[in-house]
């Protein structure tokens, strides 16, 4: 991308400027990949939000919903190498560094696996069906998420503008493994993808033969629409404009309360037990994962502070997956996580 050259206007700062810049090529890239993935705002708008907050994803959603159509898009216009791994029984964490082969002379060959392959310029990393992968290869993968760097053929090998995105099958339950619970915690977000519903875009999908051809649809999206390469420092940036007032920073103690500890704060659920439904609450760097969210939803929305809104519009994805329930309750997670969010929201005063 071209560097940005504005004349700041006066009482504006530089920062404010560059700021107002990205934010301006942020919203192209939500149009982009729109352009492509029909009938998916919410989901888009989440996944801008972490891309501008630095933040790995966990995506849910039926098989055929445009999950790895999306994830394309997406690296397109942010440009960057982009490499998928799919989740296999049988795969082991050697086989996303190195590739051991018998080549076409009849000799052992090594050659760069996906990760390697494409160097420090890899920009998205799709991990499809996590669960179907060993607990070893999360463990590679959990080093990669929180370091961005591995250690290969005696060298450190770094990523330092990598995002991992996995998928997690949640129909099919033989060979899988479930993630632990401090592997769910690395993802900034879980985000469920469904079938679009607005009936124009179902149609579309269904009936319009550019939605048929991925390749070709993809060619759509305009490359480059920003830098990877600048996205780290940007999302410093953004932190340190985006301002919590004293009464915001009450208010997301006050959800955190409420999700810990239900039953002090008067929340009640039907058919649970609230005094046992929680197991394990929210961890801090849940909560610092919120902020670092509301504070890129509000620089998004134009604003230098946050509003009870950007808590409220990020609070499912990033908090529910952090929220540990009684075992029995477990099978009801998704829906019994989304009405203790929606019961904290209810209960707690919002300023």
């Amino acid at each position: 991308m071209a560097e940005l050259s504005h004349a700041p206007s006066p009482g504006v700062t530089g920062a404010e400027t560059r700021l107002a810049d990205w934010r301006a090529h942020a919203l192209d890239f939500e149009r982009e990949v729109g352009q492509v993935v029909l009938g998916q705002e919410r989901v888009i708008r989440l996944l801008t939000i972490a891309v501008f907050a630095r933040g790995h994803v966990l995506l849910e959603g039926d098989v055929g919903v445009g999950k790895t159509t999306l994830l394309r898009a997406m690296a397109r216009a942010i440009g960057g190498a982009y490499a998928r791994v799919e989740g296999t029984i049988d795969l082991m964490p050697t086989d996303l560094v190195y590739d051991a082969r018998i080549g076409d002379d009849g000799r052992p060959r090594i050659d760069p696996g996906p990760l390697l392959r494409r160097g420090g310029d890899l920009s998205i990393f799709f991990f499809n069906e996590i669960n179907r992968a060993r607990p070893q290869v999360h463990a590679l993968l959990l080093r990669l998420m929180a370091e961005h760097s591995i250690s290969a053929f005696g060298t450190e090998h770094d990523f330092p503008h990598l995002q991992v995105f996995a998928d997690r099958n949640r129909v099919e339950r033989e060979e899988t493994f479930e993630l632990p619970a401090a592997a769910r915690d690395r993802f900034f977000m879980e985000v469920e993808v469904k079938a679009p519903e607005d009936r124009d875009a179902r149609r579309a999908l269904v009936f319009e033969p550019r939605f048929h051809d991925t390749d070709t649809l993809l060619r759509a999206v305009r490359e480059g629409v920003v830098d990877h390469r600048a996205l780290g420092a940007l999302a410093r940036d953004i932190q340190a404009a985006i301002h919590a007032s004293p009464a915001i920073r009450d208010y997301t103690l006050g959800l955190w309360d409420a999700v810990r500890a239900p039953a002090q704060a008067g929340i009640r659920l039907p058919d649970v037990r609230m005094d046992r439904l929680v197991q394990g609450g929210a961890s801090p760097r849940g909560l610092s994962f919120l902020i670092r969210a509301a504070r890129v939803r509000a620089w998004l929305e134009g604003r230098d502070m946050i509003v009870p809104e950007d808590l409220r519009a990020v609070f499912p994805e990033v908090m529910a997956h952090r929220i540990f329930f009684d075992p029995v309750y477990e099978l009801r997670r998704d829906t019994i996580a989304r009405a203790l969010c929606q019961a904290a929201f209810d209960t707690v005063p919002a300023p």
